[in-house]
Formats: C-alpha cells, sequence, structure tokens
C-alpha cells in the first residue's frame, strides 16, 4: 500500500483544483492507497466526507519557520514515524522549502522538489497542478483525472434544509468582499438584487455564502418569496451537498463557482478582471462551465496596474441582468 502526501495550502479554490490528484493516485496504484493532505486550516473541512483522503494536517500560519511552527513540526515528526512513499508539493512559496526538505519521503516530487517546466500550453491552474504529478501517473490516468470532491449525501441535505426538488443557487459573494479596497471581482448590488427576483419567479433560489458576511447579504435583503437563505448555515460538507444536488450555480469567480465545477453541477460565472482560461471554474468533459464576461479590452487584468487604477470596476458593471438572465434560460435546466 503506497501512503502518500500531497501539500496545497491556498484558498479553497485551490484546494479543490488539486483534488485531481486523489482519483489519480487511487487509480494508478488501488483505492487502498493511504492519502494525507497539507493545507490550511480554513480549507481543511473540504475532506470531512471524503473517505478517499485518510488524514489532514492543517497549517494556521504558512510563513512561520519550521523552527517556529509547531504545525509543521508536526507534519515532519509523524513523517519520521512513519515514512511516506510519495511526496507531492503543489507550492511554489519558499516558505514551504524547508518543510519539504526535512519532510521524510522516499520521492519527492513537484514544486521545490524537482524543476519544473510548465508547457506554454499547459494553461489553467487545474492542468498546471496536473502537470505537476504527471510524472507518476501513466497517460490513461492522466487524462481521466478530474477535480472531484465529496460532501453530505442528497438525503442528508433535503432532511436538514427546505430545498425543494428543483433549486438554482445564487452565490454573490467572494473572498474579498471584506476587504477595504474596491472589490474588483464583485458584481452589483442591484444587479444581484433584481437577479434572484427574476429567477425566484420561476425556481427557488438558495442563497449561500460565509459567516460574518452579514453586512453584504443585508444590502439584498428583504428577499422575495421562495428564496431560501441558507447563508452561514452550512457546514462546508452540507454546502457541498447542496451544491451537488442544485440544477445550477451563479457566482462570480470564487470558491462556490470551482466547487459546482468539481461536482458537475452547471455554473454560471461572471468574470471581469480574472482570467478565466487561467483561474475559473473548470471545464471538463463532464460538467458545463458558462463564462458570462462582458469581454472589455483592459481584461483580464487582475493583479496589474490596471487594476488598481480601476476605479469604475466596468468590465464587472457592463455584464447585465439580461445577459446572466438569458444564459441561464438558454441552458434549459
Amino acid at each position: 500500500m503506497k501512503r502518500v502526501l500531497v501539500i496545497r495550502c491556498g484558498a479553497l479554490g485551490d484546494l479543490v483544483y488539486a483534488t485531481s490528484v486523489i482519483d489519480a493516485l487511487q487509480m494508478e496504484f488501488g483505492e487502498e492507497t493511504l492519502i494525507d493532505f497539507v493545507c490550511t486550516l480554513g480549507s481543511k473541512t473540504l475532506f470531512a466526507n471524503d473517505s478517499r483522503v485518510n488524514h489532514v494536517f492543517s497549517l494556521k500560519h504558512k510563513k512561520i519557520p519550521l523552527l517556529l511552527s509547531s504545525d509543521k513540526k508536526a507534519i515532519v515528526k509523524a513523517s519520521q514515524q512513519n515514512s511516506y512513499d510519495i511526496l507531492i508539493n503543489f507550492e511554489f512559496g519558499k516558505q514551504f522549502r524547508t518543510l519539504v526538505e526535512k519532510i521524510n519521503a522516499n520521492k519527492k516530487i513537484g514544486a521545490l522538489c524537482e524543476d519544473v517546466n510548465i508547457p506554454n500550453d499547459v494553461v489553467h491552474m487545474v492542468d498546471i497542478s496536473k502537470y505537476l504529478f504527471k510524472s507518476l501517473v501513466c497517460e490513461d490516468v492522466y487524462k481521466k483525472s478530474f477535480p472531484r470532491v465529496v460532501g453530505s449525501s442528497k438525503e442528508e441535505v433535503y432532511e436538514k434544509y427546505a430545498l425543494d426538488q428543483k433549486y438554482i443557487i445564487i452565490s454573490p459573494s467572494n473572498s474579498h468582499q471584506k476587504s477595504n479596497r474596491m472589490n474588483y471581482r464583485a458584481w452589483q448590488d442591484e444587479s444581484w438584487i433584481e437577479l434572484i427576483n427574476k429567477l425566484s419567479q420561476e425556481i427557488q433560489v438558495v442563497i449561500v455564502g460565509n459567516k460574518n458576511e452579514d453586512e453584504f447579504f443585508n444590502k439584498l435583503k428583504p428577499y422575495p418569496p421562495n428564496v431560501l437563505d441558507l447563508v452561514a448555515k452550512t457546514p462546508l460538507s452540507d454546502l457541498i451537498g447542496v451544491i451537488e444536488n442544485a440544477s445550477a450555480l451563479v457566482a462570480t469567480d470564487t470558491g462556490t463557482a470551482h466547487l459546482a465545477s468539481a461536482l458537475n453541477t452547471e455554473v454560471f460565472a461572471l468574470i471581469g478582471p480574472t482570467p478565466a482560461e487561467v483561474t475559473g471554474p473548470y471545464q471538463s468533459p463532464y460538467n458545463k462551465v458558462h463564462i458570462i464576461s462582458s469581454n472589455q479590452e483592459c481584461a483580464p487584468c487582475y493583479k496589474t496596474e490596471v487594476m488598481w487604477n480601476c476605479k469604475d470596476n466596468v468590465c464587472m458593471k457592463k455584464i447585465s441582468v439580461e445577459m446572466v438572465y438569458n444564459s441561464i434560460k438558454s441552458a434549459k435546466l
């Protein structure tokens, strides 16, 4: 039985990208393969219901040196007590170098373990993640490996929450919601309100979001009839189950959109400054991803001077409610 340790410590969407390695390892080495993960404290619950993952080590502070980090020391100690056959590292940051060096593993691949030269035609973060473990698996396994997550069952979420048989999810917030700067990935509040009103006349609308985002969601209230408010009411495992059983999910470039694409739930992603072909919801042979963009000449501009100097967020403002509504209607959910 192979023992494998995987390191991926980004935001939720980053961890979702990396889940393609789980099925790849099991297809290549067998379902009994023992897979441990190192991830951030906030993202570790992604694996709460995933029997494919044996153990999750969480890093509360990624930048603290190994010498001062009890979390990093615990990972190294565990590897010394029971060594890994393979270490796969998806983290390029220098703050992981000592950790990667000290972990006891027979084979180490990926970032900081070997010279990595990503081909120009490998663009999306999912494909870049896959490329880092390509040498481990056969070509057939490589081609069949895509992000996949596991949450609560359909029976569990329908028992807990007042879900209709058919519903559509609106996920209007993103990880930059509480930033003091302009939220460049955000759609206007009034547009979300109008879309929720239009859709709720035809299908149950389920609103999802994180805790501590009351200030944002209060701007969208009061909700019309036929809207179920699940903001901060679902653990991540239940949120995954709710997304998996939805007819579709509408969001900006945020973690729930990546969850939807990994669950093969149809996703409508409102994309402005970010490069959809790099960080947008991933298009696999098994899902449907609709990128809705106003196609401004200045986009994508994420984390460039163009974005920092932008005062109007025109790329998101130019996405009309009609564009989004018509895209959803044309999908014939």
